[in-house]
């Protein structure tokens, strides 16, 4: 049990979980070891999974019709990555999801999901908060994109989490804060200098 103690405290901040629960909810994770610039995930992959970082770092992202790739999302440990829309509409996945670090990952295929959806009502609550947060996430970052400027969205982004900025190639970090690593760069030796 204590290898699945994480993400079962990452459910537990939703719901209480009962030793049944908990073991039904551990049957449906297949555990990975992913190496550094593994993909889990690209575009025209067929039934996509939801994972849950155990330990490491991951991003999702595309490329352009320049070849320039922009990230969509990070992940790090107790946070969860897939590309989402893919998942939850089982089309073929749009993105890239690539571990930025050496990694290990829980795997969860959609059909089991939503079986054990179908049949616990209190993982099925945790799920659809767990999909309502990454809505509001995603939305709040496309409102901060649109009104913010780089360095507040730097600053931002740094102040709430600083492990992931540690954890993050430069080019990652800037491709996901919309802009180039130059720039990023420029705008951290400002900070460092006032």
């Amino acid at each position: 049990m204590s290898n699945f103690k994480q993400i079962l405290d990452n459910i537990k901040q939703y719901v209480d979980l009962n030793y049944e629960d908990e073991q039904e909810f551990i049957s449906i994770l297949l555990e990975k070891e992913i190496k550094k610039k593994q993909f889990i995930v690209k575009p025209g992959d067929n039934f996509t999974s939801l994972y849950y970082v155990k330990k490491g770092a991951f991003r999702s992202y595309i490329i352009d019709d320049k070849g320039i790739e922009h990230t969509i999302r990070l992940a790090i440990d107790d946070w969860f990555i897939s590309d989402l829309s893919s998942y939850i509409n089982q089309t073929k996945a749009e993105l890239y999801v690539q571990a930025i670090e050496d990694s290990v990952i829980y795997q969860m295929k959609y059909p089991k999901v939503e079986s054990l959806c179908f049949k616990n009502q209190k993982i099925q609550y945790f799920f659809r908060k767990a999909t309502e947060r990454a809505y509001s996430f995603s939305q709040k970052r496309i409102l901060s994109n649109l009104n913010k400027t780089a360095k507040e969205r730097y600053l931002e982004f740094h102040d709430r989490y600083p492990e992931i900025v540690n954890k993050t190639p430069l080019y990652v970090l800037a491709s996901y804060l919309r802009m180039t690593p130059e720039f990023l760069s420029k705008i951290r030796k400002q900070i460092a200098n006032s």
